[in-house]
């Protein structure tokens, strides 16, 4: 199967720090080249893939100093996609909403991941205009919002096996991992470690448009002599201060998609305290991988209680549910009903 994989541009594939729907694009690109399959990646020129690479742009956006107009590298990848779109059994989009004009007017076989927050009042009138689009969600909880559009498909992300080892024997210290924004709450994070009198590791990145909130809010919180800012990772470095952590801090505050962090901590045996929003539930194995609260207070007795867990049942359940060979044989599945159905938007 000819497959193309369109990603954004913001970040390479895979990202060289921080980055969600990125690095998903390259865990399903490298499987399903492994697969046999034959995959063509559109993305910035600075991405690293054993598929075919249509380089869209030098660099990634957010690491291009030189960039002032991010809309205009991705017009050029709309266009470079329809001049090609014809060479692809199937094309899949992880741009959002972004190409529905476009694979409306050509007819594309298509799909779109959407891995996004969808409870947005704009998307409303685009999901009514657009509902033959077919999209995939990343959780059943992510739906809720767009009841009209054309779901063919829950997909849960998935990692390399072989990506994050099995750590048994953690050091002692909580772990917070993601960005400094008010939806990710990391003040959560350091109010629960304080109750435990634990260390709190944070590796964060600071987006540009979170930088007004991270001085007024955040940069205060590390004169705690018990909570470390370790900087913005990557993943090579991602293992280490996952699998050396009791347990990993998700005390969101939105209504979250899926959560990558959460089972990358999973992959290396560390549980995980994460309040009960979006697809918290979907994700969490109550008792298992960790632990789902609706309160400072139960969050700190759930801490404790998910530092006696077996770390091993947690990296089994990790192997069981969200590996990148069950995500990649999910969207298989889906691009071969596409192709069968020539295309499920216009014939």
């Amino acid at each position: 199967m000819r497959i193309a994989q369109v990603a954004p541009l913001f970040e390479s594939v895979p990202p060289h720090k921080y980055g969600g729907t990125e690095r998903v694009v390259s865990y399903l690109t490298e499987e399903l080249v492994r697969g046999g399959a034959d995959v063509t990646l559109f993305a910035s020129g600075d991405s690293c893939t054993r598929a075919e690479l249509d380089p869209i742009c030098a660099r990634a956006l957010r690491l291009d100093p030189e960039c002032r107009d991010p809309l205009a590298p991705t017009i050029r990848l709309l266009e470079r996609v329809a001049r090609r779109a014809h060479e692809f059994d199937v094309v899949h989009f992880h741009i959002d909403y972004l190409h529905f004009p476009l694979s409306r007017r050509l007819g594309l076989r298509q799909l779109t991941t959407l891995h996004g927050r969808l409870d947005i009042r704009e998307l409303q009138a685009v999901y009514d205009e657009f509902a033959d689009m077919p999209v995939v969600s990343i959780s059943l909880a992510q739906r809720r919002p767009l009841a009209q559009a054309q779901f063919i498909g829950n997909v849960y992300h998935g990692l390399p096996l072989d990506l994050y080892r099995f750590e048994p024997e953690p050091d002692d210290y909580l772990a917070f991992l993601g960005r400094f924004s008010p939806e990710k709450r990391v003040d959560r994070a350091v109010a629960i470690a304080r109750r435990l009198g634990m260390r709190l590791r944070v590796a964060a990145k600071i987006d540009r448009k979170d930088r007004e909130y991270y001085e007024r809010e955040v940069a205060g919180l590390f004169a705690d002599p018990l909570v470390e800012y370790v900087g913005e990772i990557g993943e090579a470095d991602k293992g280490a201060f996952l699998g050396k952590a009791r347990c990993l801090l998700f005390p969101v505050d939105w209504p979250e998609p899926f959560g990558l962090a959460m089972i990358e901590a999973m992959a290396c045996g560390t549980p995980v305290i994460a309040y009960r929003c979006g697809s918290i539930p979907e994700v969490l194995d109550e008792g298992v991988t960790g632990y789902c609260v609706d309160s400072l207070d139960a969050a700190a007795a759930a801490t404790a209680r998910a530092m006696t867990l077996d770390r091993r049942r947690c990296r089994e359940r990790f192997e069981r549910r969200f590996s990148a060979e069950r995500m990649a044989r999910d969207y298989m599945r889906l691009y071969g009903a596409i192709v069968e159905d020539r295309g499920g938007v216009a014939a």
